[in-house]
Formats: structure tokens, sequence, C-alpha cells
């Protein structure tokens, strides 16, 4: 209780400028590699800190390391802070209502993350001066968490070499600590390559990369049936070649994620997808031209940190909340889909489902098991941080019970008192977990040879190819500012 105790009153004694630095990333809402202003924010904070930092790593300009100390132990705390795209939305109402219409939003919560990550740091970076405590922390700044994936261009670089235990955490309407995997994914563009025809007078002249891209989504369907129960394929037609039926589509694109439990079933899809491609392209006498845009790893856990996690968590507790927080949150809950209700009525008994559906905002901690591995069909960078050094996560409750992400409402209440509540929880569980390790050697050493046994002789095999790297934006942001 010593460490719970200490590392609370430390970050409740910075808790204005970890909310207002949520908040202002809330408002920023920048996307994947584009998240100049809100790496700028966290960093800045940090420098003043007294952490130093280290700018671009890995060649992402919107990515930082900041680091305290020396020595070992080291510890990782991850931030990540990028938004979504058509998703604004005003905040701390019940109903949908953009800030700018198709404007992008936080509809991952991503603001609170980011701020979470850096109150852990900066608490334990605080203890370790009150307590003369030895050894490293390190704060990730991660871009283009939702697409991207900048933590799998710093795993490719080493940039995790020599960190003994890593900490995360997401947004969610839980507290909880989960043990589980993840799957892998990787982002793939096809661009076809005609000619165009007056349709009408001279169609056999054309050449259609818009059939291509049909023709390819159909191939798509048909594969769906013949691939592993938990292999998804999601996919955008960013460019359908114009806006004029008369004329024969001389350039189209796709964009897909292909996504499966393990990083060699995502590459021998991956190869069937492109087989696809260059079908469609043969059938049109098109040509096409195909480039990865990111990819990240499944998930290992690690049962030995997430233990830990969750002992700070119990000893923490949930927050209180007022009767006006549990107001808003039924407001929330009520504008939701009867659909996305009856979903996460399903995850708990009807008593409790009930209970939380009249006061949304769960005022408890949710049992930890690590006995039966639970899976997410989504995927998360952090997983290629899995690989390479022991990691753990936990999820506190920011939004109300039943909100699903990538949604208005998960914006819209990305600055209420109530995520913020959460968020400073999160922070505080990864300290007092970032501390532990710190403290003790045994307990670096046990979560190392838990990975060592999950990975099972298997290395990391990062599944974006060298020649890959991440898209400079500041080229872009100098034209847009001028």
């Amino acid at each position: 209780m010593e460490i719970t105790q200490e590392i609370s009153k430390l970050i409740d004694r910075k808790k204005e400028q970890f909310i207002s630095a949520s908040d202002q990333i809330w408002t920023f809402a920048e996307t994947r590699f584009e998240e100049f202003r809100s790496a700028a924010l966290l960093s800045g904070i940090l420098e003043k800190e007294g952490f130093s930092i280290e700018q671009s790593p890995a060649g992402l300009e919107t990515g930082f390391i900041a680091t305290f100390g020396a020595g070992s132990p080291v510890v990782a705390l991850l931030g990540e802070y990028d938004a979504l795209t058509e998703l604004s939305q005003k905040a701390e109402i019940a109903e949908f209502d953009p800030v700018t219409p198709n404007a992008n939003g936080h509809g991952c919560g991503h603001n609170l993350l980011g701020a979470g990550a850096l109150a852990a740091a900066v608490a334990v970076k605080d203890y370790m001066v009150a307590n003369g405590l030895p050894g490293t922390v390190k704060y990730y700044g991660c871009p283009a968490e939702e697409s991207g994936y900048g933590k799998t261009f710093l795993a490719r670089e080493g940039k995790f070499a020599g960190v003994d235990a890593a900490f995360s955490w997401h947004p969610a309407s839980l507290n909880a600590v989960m043990h589980g995997s993840s799957n892998a994914v990787l982002h793939a563009t096809f661009k076809f390559f005609g000619k165009s025809a007056h349709a009408a007078a001279a169609p056999h002249q054309g050449r259609s990369a818009l059939d291509a891209v049909e023709l390819m989504n159909i191939g798509a369907n048909y594969l769906r049936e013949h691939i592993v129960d938990k292999a998804r394929l999601h996919y955008a037609i960013t460019n359908s070649g114009g806006l004029s039926p008369n004329v024969v589509q001389k350039e189209a694109e796709v964009t897909y994620l292909i996504r499966a439990p393990k990083t060699d079933m995502v590459r021998a899809l991956h190869d069937r997808v492109v087989d696809l491609a260059r079908g469609a392209a043969l059938m049109t006498g098109t040509t096409m031209e195909h480039t990865i845009e990111g990819a990240c790893a499944n998930l290992v856990p690690n049962s030995t940190l997430q233990a830990v996690m969750h002992k700070h968590l119990n000893e923490l507790g949930a927050p209180e909340y007022t009767e006006a927080e549990y107001g808003y949150a039924k407001a929330i809950y009520e504008s939701l889909s009867p659909e996305d209700k009856l979903e996460a009525g399903q995850t708990f008994d009807r008593e409790l489902a009930a209970l939380l559906a009249e006061r949304p905002l769960p005022g408890f901690v949710a049992p930890y098991n690590d006995e039966r591995e639970m899976w997410m069909a989504g995927s998360t960078d952090v997983a290629d941080v899995s690989w390479n050094v022991p990691t753990a996560q936990c999820v506190t409750t920011t939004m109300a019970f039943g909100t699903p992400l990538h949604a208005w409402q998960t914006v819209a209440q990305g600055q209420s008192s109530y995520a913020h509540k959460g968020m400073l929880l999160a922070g505080k569980v990864m300290a007092c977990a970032a501390v532990e390790v710190l403290r003790s050697e045994e307990l670096a050493a046990a979560a190392k040879a838990e990975l060592e046994t999950r990975l099972d002789g298997h290395a990391y095999d990062c599944l974006v190819p060298k020649e890959i790297t991440p898209p400079r934006m500041s080229e872009h942001q100098a034209v847009v500012r001028s």
C-alpha cells in the first residue's frame, strides 16, 4: 500500500496539468502521423519535468522518447495520441452534434491514453527522486496506433532494446486487467491503372481500373469462406476513379486491413489477397501496384506484470462518482442503439447488467483471471512491443457502460469529469507497477522468463518490410500552415 498511496498523492498533486493536456489533445484531434501539436505538447511537458527528449525515433516525425534516470532496471510507459477521421463531436452532450462536420475526433480516447501515460511517467520520476530510487523511466510517444502502427516501426528499429518492462492502458467502460491476445494485422493499398475512353462511343478502347477494384473485392468475398475463423478482411474504396459514368475510369484504388491470429497467418493471407489483385488486373487489362502501409503483430500477454497491475488497481479501487456524472452517463447509455445495449448486457450476468443500465459507470474492479486467454478481434501495435519486452495493460472506466469505441459517444465523453477520473486511475496503476519493477530485479527477471516461455523459441518477425518507412508529413504541414 505504501507505493499506491505515495503514487496517488504524486499524481493528484499535478492532476490539473494532466487533465489540461488530455483536453488540449482532444481539441487537436490529429490523425495518424499528423499529431505534431499533440506530440509537442506532451514532449514539452516531459522536458520541463526533467526528461531528456529524443525526437523522431525510427523516422516517426510525430514520435518521441522521453528518458529520466540512468541504468537498470528500465521501464517503459506507452503513450498514444492519434484521433480518427470523421468523428468530430461536441463534448459533454448526449446527442450527435459535430464541432465541424466530417472533421476528426478522439473516438478511441487516445487523448486520455497519452495523458494518462504522461501522469504515470511524471509520477515515477517524482517517486525516484523522492526515494533515491535508481533506474530509468521512459515515456514512448507513439503516433498512429489506429492505422500506421508507430510502435511497429519503433520495435523494428530496436528502440525497445534494453527495456525490462512496458506498461500501457486503454480507455474503456470497465476497470480491469485482462489476460489475452489479439489479431495481427497488415494494412495494404492496391492501385489499378487502366485507360480512359468514352463509355458509349468507344468502350472497347477503355480499360477500367474501377472494374479491377470491384473484381478484386468479389474475389475477396469468395476468399472469406476459406480463411481461418478468426481472420478478417476489411476494405474501403479510396478512389473510385471519378464522378462521370460516361468515362471509363483509368485509375482506382482500394485499401485493405488483413487480420489473423498470428503474424505468419497474416503474411500468408496477404499473399493470397495480392494474387486476387493480380488476377483482377489480368481480367481487366489493367496494371496494379500495391503498397504495405503498416502492420502489427499479435499480442503476447504477461501474467507476471498483469498480476502486479491488478494488485494496485484493487488497492486504488474504482473512482467515486457524483449524481451528475451518473446522470450524464445514463443519457449517453440511452443514446445507444438497442443492438449496442444488448451486446453490452451480455458481458455481465443479468442482475449486474440491469444495474449498470441504470447507473452506467462501473464502481468496481473486475476480477483478474489468467487461466483462460481472452481474444480480441481487433489489433494493437502494443503487440509489437510485447514480442520484445514483457508488457502489461489495464483498462479503466472513462465512458458509460456499453459505449462503443470509434463512435461519437466516445468523443463526447472524452472531456467528462469521469473520463478524467479514469485517466488518472490508469496513470496511478501504471506508475505503481513501474515502480515495483524498478524496486525488484526479481520481478523483472520473472517477467522476462515468462516472455521467453510464451515465445517458445519464436523470434519477433516484423510484418513491415525494411524498405517501408513512416511517411514524412512535415513538408505538407508547412504548406498547410502557410
